[in-house]
């Protein structure tokens, strides 16, 4: 299918739904030999249209269980299945859909069941640990840091998994439980922008149904991990690693699952470019003409290396998540023309489709003289700042871009807190270990110092600079939520299921700052 076909056959879908006068279920097909596109049903639409979005579900649970296994909560939402411990991702295939994946700790590889799981307990983890991220962003109720749960759950047992009391708790059995709902429509309007956290292309137009800002975060990674699979430097050295596949085993399978994976493309750089710039599209598209801010590549090193042909081109490190990450490999010529694919999506979405709402933001910059490395970088590659009106925005999660966020601010156009990060260099810990796990609060009063420094700081800046944040401080803690206001920040960013309750806690607070200082 072309562009201009897409575009005839929304078309024809928009002139039959303004003949029915309501939302409709359209059959078509294509002539496989003349190419012709022909209409061949439509009916009434009755599943989604009859959905009400605007309503903000709260989970009870009726009754209480035997208590199994306890962990951290992930979302507010109960979920219930059978039990299938897995143990390595090589045995996801034995995975049913609405079973309760149990495992020690996920990642990337994992996702493809993630998504149909009913829910999801993990032995280790933090709140912003791979599986955290993952369910919060599929809405699947999750619990982390559960210690020993695949030893104490047993395959096939039925569970019911609990997020909705702050704590996770996977009882036995099957509970009975109950939604309660809030229509959205009665959800003040906010001086402070109310923006969400976003990644998974197709849950965009469900999710902009919220009332909300815009996007504070849309993460690219989630994008080439599910959609792509392959690393970019294999891509651009396809050629290549062809003439070599007779004699290396490991990089003919790695060129037979490029192929498999582009099969629509002659040219792999394409593939990428391109399915890049639809996942990033289509988020865009859902939140126009509200501000979407797409964080480019943030893949660790170890992360990379699990895509396809990864092994080829990713360093061992020992410490991944303080190590080559972020706008450190974007002007590295090691990795540069691979970031090039994503400035090239980056472009097309921007220039080609229209969608002039993006900002890109570059995470992990660590000195002014790597923003500038980034910013030329950008302007090599055609993303020019004032352009189309194209701003670019930095990550605020080191201390060093508060300590120099007057330097900063002389280079990108916006900082974004990325409070995880932030938190976890600022107490000098390890976020994803359980070991110090209890010292990780973005509360602490070190962290809400800096904070507050870089709002100041950028907000005194010729000209003013805007601060949001998109860390997952504010939809776990509605204190600090408040804080966050009482600072005078431009925005907050938040997982879908916390925006509309957030929302409301932020309209309080900011009527009780507004009659204090009256």
């Amino acid at each position: 299918m072309n562009d201009d076909e897409l575009l005839t056959l929304s078309k024809w879908a928009m002139i039959i739904e303004d003949h029915y006068g309501k939302p409709m279920d359209i059959e078509w097909a294509k002539d496989g030999k003349t190419g012709d596109l022909f209409i061949v049903q439509a009916r009434p639409e009755t599943v989604h249209s009859q959905k009400d979005f605007a309503v903000l579900e709260t989970y009870v649970l009726e009754e209480k269980g035997d208590l199994l296994v306890q962990g951290e909560a992930v979302g507010s939402k109960i979920g219930q299945g059978k039990v299938n411990i897995i143990e390595s991702a090589a045995n996801i295939h034995q995975f049913k859909e609405g079973q309760v994946l149990v495992t020690d700790m996920t990642d990337p590889d994992w996702e493809p069941i993630m998504k149909i799981a009913g829910a999801i307990v993990t032995n280790r983890g933090g709140r912003t640990c791979h599986a955290a991220i993952i369910s919060r962003e599929l809405g699947i109720p999750c619990v982390i840091g559960a210690g020993d749960a695949s030893e104490r759950l047993s395959n096939h047992q039925e569970v019911t998994v609990d997020c909705s009391q702050g704590t996770g708790n996977i009882y036995e059995g099957n509970l009975k439980y109950h939604v309660e709902t809030v229509k959205l429509d009665t959800i003040p309007e906010t001086k402070t922008k109310i923006m969400m956290n976003a990644a998974i292309p197709e849950k965009a137009f469900q999710q902009a149904q919220l009332p909300n800002d815009g996007v504070g975060l849309a993460r690219e990674e989630f994008i080439i991990n599910s959609h792509i699979g392959i690393h970019p430097l294999a891509l651009l050295e396809y050629e290549k690693l062809k003439k070599i596949t007779e004699d290396n085993p490991k990089i003919a399978k790695v060129i037979e699952t490029i192929d498999k994976k582009s099969a629509a493309y002659d040219d792999k750089v394409t593939f990428f470019v391109e399915t890049l710039a639809q996942g990033i599209a289509k988020i865009a598209a859902a939140f126009y003409p509200n501000d979407v801010i797409v964080r480019m590549s943030d893949f660790k090193t170890n992360e990379y290396a699990n895509l396809v042909g990864g092994f080829l081109y990713e360093p061992e490190e020992h410490n991944p998540m303080i190590g080559w990450r972020g706008a450190s490999r974007y002007y590295d010529e090691k990795y540069k023309p691979a970031f090039g694919l994503e400035c090239k999506a980056m472009k097309k979405v921007r220039d080609e489709m229209g969608l002039t709402n993006v900002k890109p933001m570059i995470p992990f910059c660590r000195t002014p003289e790597e923003g500038r490395k980034v910013i030329d970088v950008l302007n090599e590659y055609g993303l020019k700042q004032g352009e189309n009106n194209l701003e670019v925005y930095v990550m605020c999660e080191i201390p060093s871009n508060v300590i120099l966020a007057d330097q900063f601010a002389d280079i990108f156009d916006g900082f974004s807190i990325g409070s995880n990060d932030l938190t976890q260099l600022t107490l000098g810990l390890d976020r994803d270990s359980d070991l110090v796990a209890h010292i990780f609060d973005e509360r602490n009063d070190a962290v809400k110092r800096l904070i507050s420094q870089v709002i100041e700081t950028a907000h005194n800046h010729t000209p003013r600079r805007k601060v949001g944040i998109c860390g997952q401080a504010p939809s776990d803690f509605p204190e600090f939520a408040e804080f966050l206001v009482e600072q005078g920040i431009d925005s907050i960013s938040l997982n879908p299921d916390t925006v509309a309750k957030t929302r409301i806690n932020v309209s309080e607070k900011e009527q009780n700052i507004a009659v204090a200082t009256a």
